[in-house]
């Protein structure tokens, strides 16, 4: 069974890879674990002891190996994408990452998260740059995704309706496509900025424009419907981001006003936790109440799990600063670092509860410091790469998908101050498609009409 799904790959690998590469995009919302996958099947006591997505990451997995197996007979790269900014820091957190899986508290675990994130990285950044050089696999990519992500909504939606919306039901009804509502909320937040591009820019027809707005109001009220508290937000941040952006608001005003913003907190860091213990306001159903309840850390025990996972982190980071203690191993580290004053009604020593609950701050306790400055570093590198295209574009559908794209990324980004997701394939596979579509434009559309424009 295995080999000949192993020859269909290499078939398409080495013949067919736009296509290979796009069916998984389209596979990628109705991937499911590996467990849930055996049941939906009917296969009993089915267990090869880690957790996979299937058929996504096996397929993923196989295209490792095939290019892999091509660099040695080729021995050649592209050396556009190895020196852009964005690949480099990329190698760099790879790197990183490796030397830390020989330095793990676990190196078996550490090793296959190593992994997990190279067969993620190669085909959907480093390969799809290839293939986005037409802009209309861009949005092939992107239109499948959001088909089969169409599915789930239209799935997670009725499910829902069967409990009247409750917000307690909004946690799961996304199963088994999405973890929880939180990983739900993050994708679709990624998505709605590039759906806003296609509905409100003239550079689409009438008909692409009016079909992107229905699907743009079916994921917003999917968003809404998903209570996730940090999807929200991080939506509103990129639109915040957005206006700068429009606005052309300088950096120096920029940095000087998140300067004053952190030293006012600083300075009244006191009054503010005060203030912010009173807030007993809990999770509802009622969408005022709801957002009331996002700064409240005395009574939510989603927001006092998240803080007690972060102390812990941080706990971790300073026993081992440099190399942490292993990629993906927090979950099963942080539990003789809580205190029982901190945990909470959900806290677990089992590791069976998810990890650190933050893109920077689990870097920070798995592969030390430089682990966490490399995803600052790959946040600036995006943020300045998209700036860079989205005002240096001449082709509108360059400018439009680029600035589109860049705000979806900070809406992850910003989520992932309070969630992560990277280790599965439902946020990797938009989110290293999304910064390969920005690598391409600034390599074969920005970087080459600069050079036309400067010949004599």
């Amino acid at each position: 069974m295995g080999f000949p799904f192993l020859l269909i790959i290499a078939y398409l690998y080495f013949y067919k890879l736009n296509i290979l590469l796009l069916l998984t995009s389209f596979l990628t919302p109705l991937a499911l674990n590996i467990k849930d996958f055996a049941l939906a099947f009917n296969i009993r006591d089915f267990d090869i002891g880690f957790g996979m997505s299937v058929p996504t990451e096996p397929i993923l997995f196989a295209i490792l190996i095939f290019f892999f197996l091509k660099i040695l007979w080729d021995r050649s790269f592209d050396k556009k994408i190895i020196i852009h900014p964005l690949t480099i820091f990329i190698i760099i957190q790879l790197a990183w990452m490796l030397v830390t899986c020989f330095t793990s508290q676990m190196p078996f675990v550490s090793f296959k998260a190593f992994l997990a994130r190279l067969w993620f990285v190669v085909p959907f950044y480093y390969l799809v740059i290839f293939l986005f050089r037409k802009i209309q696999n861009i949005r092939l990519f992107i239109c499948l995704y959001v088909i089969s992500l169409l599915g789930v909504v239209a799935n997670t939606i009725y499910k829902h309706s069967l409990f009247e919306y409750t917000e307690i039901t909004s946690h799961w009804v996304m199963n088994p496509f999405y973890n929880d509502h939180t990983s739900y909320g993050a994708i679709l937040a990624l998505f709605i900025p590039v759906l806003f591009g296609f509905t409100f820019s003239k550079t689409y027809s009438k008909t692409i424009r009016f079909f992107s707005f229905l699907v743009l109001a079916v994921l917003v009220l999917a968003l809404i419907l998903s209570f996730s508290r940090a999807a929200w937000i991080s939506l509103a941040f990129a639109f915040i981001v957005f206006l700068i952006i429009l606005l052309k608001i300088k950096t120096k005003w920029i940095v000087l006003s998140l300067v004053a913003f952190v030293g006012i907190a600083l300075l009244f860091q006191n009054e503010i936790w005060e203030r912010l213990k009173k807030n007993k306001q809990n999770s509802s159903a009622n969408i005022t109440e709801h957002i009331q309840s996002i700064p409240n850390i005395s009574t939510d025990n989603s927001n006092m799990e998240r803080i007690n996972r972060w102390k812990s982190a941080i706990r971790m980071f300073k026993e081992r600063p440099i190399f942490g203690f292993g990629p993906g191993t927090y979950q099963f580290e942080y539990a003789p670092y809580q205190r029982p004053e901190e945990k909470t009604l959900i806290s677990t020593n089992a590791g069976d509860k998810g990890n650190a609950h933050s893109e920077y701050i689990g870097p920070l306790a798995e592969s030390g410091i430089i682990g966490m400055l490399s995803m600052v570093a790959i946040l600036i590198a995006i943020i300045t790469t998209g700036i860079r295209v989205y005002r240096k574009a001449i082709i509108m559908e360059v400018k439009v998908l680029g600035i589109s794209i860049t705000l979806g990324l900070i809406t992850y980004f910003f989520h992932g101050l309070l969630n992560n997701f990277l280790d599965t394939d439902k946020a990797s596979v938009p989110f290293w498609g999304f910064i390969a579509t920005l690598v391409a434009f600034d390599l074969f559309y920005i970087k080459k009409q600069t050079e036309t424009e400067h010949k004599p």
